[in-house]
């Protein structure tokens, strides 16, 4: 299918937002879910789909730019000035349960903020459960949209909102329901999150990232069937936890 494009927004010098617009019936697709975007014939590049489907005709990308990059760099050039996109969607078995009433943690790094924007939209939607989101970078300037989840926290009274940074943040980052964590998120995990006894768990980001973080989360009580992420589809591994014994 064709999508217009209605907008490209640069959120940091790194990361920009692109908004398209379609027919809403064929728009439609679960929160969490991907589309595949056409760079040339033959060449399909996978990007979540960072809004919650609300029969709107609109579908939102944060995409990160890669100028050293041959294939970003042509991306960019297409957002920008292509009046029409092909794609392809939906994709992805890493959604949003609706129906569970578990309280709910999110883990992403990067631009993987995005298909956790759209899980977000789409539970806060449904009914009320305690939500976490840990949201893993560099460096704060990273946190492309810090601003919307500090209004989340002021909007919904369920909501954490915790930002791992590799380089600790110059200014004040903490307030109510929001925490600074510096270091590797697996890390970060370990000192501050508790038990997940019980909770749904969704993460994305790179293979090692999620797996690092599984290895972490084994021990604090993660129920394998309760656990979700598009890396088990691309990077399975086997076993998916840990041992007891090995994460003891």
């Amino acid at each position: 299918m064709t999508c217009h494009v209605a907008a490209v927004e640069d959120l940091t010098p790194d990361v920009f937002r692109v908004t398209l617009e379609g027919r809403p019936e064929a728009l439609s697709h679960a929160p969490g879910q991907y589309l595949e975007l056409q760079l040339e014939e033959g060449t399909w590049v996978p990007f979540s789909i960072a809004n919650a489907h609300v029969d709107d005709g609109i579908l939102e990308l944060h995409i990160q730019h890669w100028p050293e990059r041959s294939n970003s760099a042509r991306l960019r050039e297409m957002m920008q000035h292509a009046a029409q996109l092909t794609l392809r969607l939906p994709s992805g078995d890493c959604v949003l349960d609706r129906d569970s009433r578990r309280p709910l943690t999110l883990i992403a790094a990067g631009t993987g903020f995005a298909q956790m924007k759209a899980i977000l939209e789409a539970a806060f939607a449904a009914h009320e459960r305690p939500i976490q989101l840990w949201w893993a970078v560099r460096e704060r300037r990273d946190l492309y949209l810090e601003s919307l989840a500090r209004e989340w926290t002021e909007r919904y009274p369920h909501f954490r909102f915790h930002g791992v940074m590799e380089v600790a943040p110059e200014e004040p980052f903490d307030g109510e329901r929001i925490q600074a964590h510096v270091g590797r998120i697996d890390a970060a995990l370990r000192q501050g999150l508790g038990s997940v006894a019980g909770h749904d768990v969704y993460l994305s980001g790179s293979p090692g990232m999620v797996y690092a973080c599984l290895d972490t989360l084994a021990p604090l009580g993660l129920e394998a069937p309760r656990v979700f992420s598009d890396v088990f589809a691309y990077a399975p591994r086997e076993p998916l936890l840990p041992s007891r014994e090995a994460s003891s």
